[in-house]
This record gives C-alpha cells, sequence and structure tokens, in this order.
C-alpha cells in the first residue's frame, strides 16, 4: 500500500516508517525540512515538502494514499491550545478526504488522563472532545469518521516511548535532573507512567494498520504503569545524582513545565491489544533503558 505519513521523521514516526518500508510498502512521508527530507529519501521513502498547516497538501496527500498514518503534533507546550486547533484541523482534512473509501485512517493519541483510580483500558472512551479539548479532541474526532467509510484507528501510545535517543518525557526529567543536580518524584512518587520502547510501539502500528477495524483502539503499553519513584532513582544512579522527594508545593519550580505530568497516576492496559491482534512487546523496560545508560548526555 501506499502510506502517507505525518511525522514521518519524529521519534515514533521514523521506526514506524522503517516497519511500513520493510513489510514492503510505500510510504510518502511529511518532511518540514530539506534535511527531513533527504532522511526520507535515503531510507527508501517519499519526501513530501511541508507543515500540519499546509491542509492542500495533506489533502491531497491523503486522497493520493491508500491510507493515512497520522503521528505528527506541533509539541508546543507554551501554545499548546493553538497546538490543538492545528491538530483538529489536520485530522478533519484528512477524515475528510478518506470519507466513502474504507481507508486506513491511523492517529496518535495517548493513554494518560483518560481515567481517574483505575487502569485505563482499550474500552474507555476519551472524554476530550472538542476544539478546546487537549490535541483538539483529535482521538474522538478521527474515530467519528469511522461512521462514515473511514476505518479509523487510535493509536494510543505510553506516557514514555522510550528507547536509546528519546528526547521526551523522560529525557526532560533527565534533563531536570542534571540541572538541578537532584532526580526528583513528588511525595512518595508512587504515582505511575505507563512505558513502551519504540520498536514495540513501531511494530503494533503496522500491525494495526493490517488488522484494526473501523472504531478500533489499540495500546501502545507494554508496562501498565512503572512508580515515578523507580524513574527517579533509575535516573540518579545513571545520572550519579541523588533522588529526593519534593512536596507538591515545592515541584512547580524543580520540574517547569513538565510538572504537568509528573504528578499522573495513568496506569494502562493492553491486555486486549495483545489479544486482538497477536501483539507481544519484547523491547528493553524503561529501567532498563536507563541502567543502559539511555539518558546520559552524550545519548
Amino acid at each position: 500500500m501506499r502510506i502517507f505519513v505525518t511525522g514521518a521523521t519524529g521519534w515514533i514516526g521514523s521506526a514506524v516508517t522503517g516497519e511500513l518500508l520493510a513489510a514492503g510498502h510505500d510510504v510518502v512521508g511529511l518532511a518540514r525540512s530539506d534535511a527531513s527530507a533527504e532522511t526520507l529519501a535515503a531510507r527508501g521513502a517519499t519526501p513530501l515538502r511541508g507543515t500540519l498547516d499546509d491542509l492542500g497538501v495533506i489533502k491531497d496527500a491523503a486522497a493520493d494514499s491508500d491510507g493515512v498514518i497520522h503521528l505528527g503534533f506541533v509539541h508546543d507546550f507554551e501554545r499548546f491550545a493553538e497546538s490543538g486547533r492545528i491538530e483538529r484541523a489536520v485530522v478533519g482534512t484528512i477524515g475528510d478526504t478518506l470519507a466513502g473509501s474504507d481507508r486506513p485512517f491511523l492517529i496518535a493519541a495517548g493513554v494518560a488522563g483518560l481515567a481517574v483510580g483505575r487502569t485505563v483500558t482499550e474500552d474507555d472512551v476519551s472524554q476530550y472532545v472538542g476544539p478546546d479539548a487537549p490535541r483538539g479532541g483529535s482521538e474522538a474526532l478521527a474515530l467519528e469518521y469511522a461512521d462514515q467509510g473511514v476505518r479509523s484507528v487510535a493509536l494510543r501510545f505510553a506516557a514514555s516511548v522510550h528507547g536509546a535517543g528519546d528526547h521526551g518525557f523522560v529525557a526532560q526529567l533527565a534533563h531536570v535532573a542534571r540541572e538541578r543536580g537532584a532526580a526528583a518524584y513528588v511525595d512518595d512518587g508512587a504515582n505511575r507512567w505507563p512505558a513502551v520502547h519504540r520498536s514495540d510501539a513501531a511494530r503494533l502500528v503496522l500491525l494495526a494498520l493490517e488488522q484494526a477495524p473501523a472504531g478500533g483502539v489499540v495500546h501502545a503499553v507494554a508496562e501498565e504503569g512503572v512508580p515515578m519513584r523507580d524513574i527517579a532513582e533509575a535516573l540518579g544512579r545513571s545520572l550519579d545524582v541523588p533522588a529526593r522527594s519534593v512536596t507538591p508545593d515545592e515541584a512547580p519550580e524543580h520540574f517547569g513545565w513538565i510538572n504537568r505530568f509528573v504528578t499522573l497516576d495513568a496506569p494502562a492496559s493492553s491486555a486486549l491489544t495483545r489479544e486482538r491482534y497477536g501483539w507481544n512487546p519484547t523491547g528493553p523496560t524503561l529501567l532498563e533503558d536507563i541502567a543502559a545508560g539511555g539518558y546520559l548526555p552524550q545519548a
């Protein structure tokens, strides 16, 4: 199939692109820079210059594809509402373009915040609805197109998609630990982050492209929940800084913008995903990646 991928050179997208090419698919990747275009071309994909603001480019690429995997997002936490509006416009453009075609439309989402006080499952419906919701309510919007002849599928990724070269949340925690001279957790650090190795997440995206039905939800979660204290202590050992508790009042100053995430207790299950698609994560755990030096400065 000819698959149009946004975020094709991103942290998850580059691994997904590799899986698609290895499986024999043709990949057209949205590239916002010459460097990204060169990277895609070197891997055997077809680069398409443009950004997520270029809705005309995105519409034409979706129309010319056999399916779309939307992994791109404007990660600007200082302008998060604007990022959500951009995301919603992209999802609406792709959904409208694919309507009535029964072609697959896979969209990146997350498991965090979908339930309080219990483990999130694939049967949980996202409460983030409407243009003012986080990420513009894009998961709910995408799944609405299942009733309009689109095989839309929500790809819910764990809070930590880790591996060598990770520049996401755990990398930011490592940066804060080096800057502050301590790897911190809030109160007793019992709140949990789900995690998955990037290679396992990419394999699941390919399985979902091939097998998931319209309206399907898959959870790219290998570990249901790693306690924040364990993450901080592992970072402390790796970075040779102490691990310590901070109070909720101290946390905003210590963590900065990532403070909004470090207190989340967001365990998530992937039991249904494993059963339905035969997905079996085999990559290293988050703590193994930290212990192996994956979050040292030179990494």
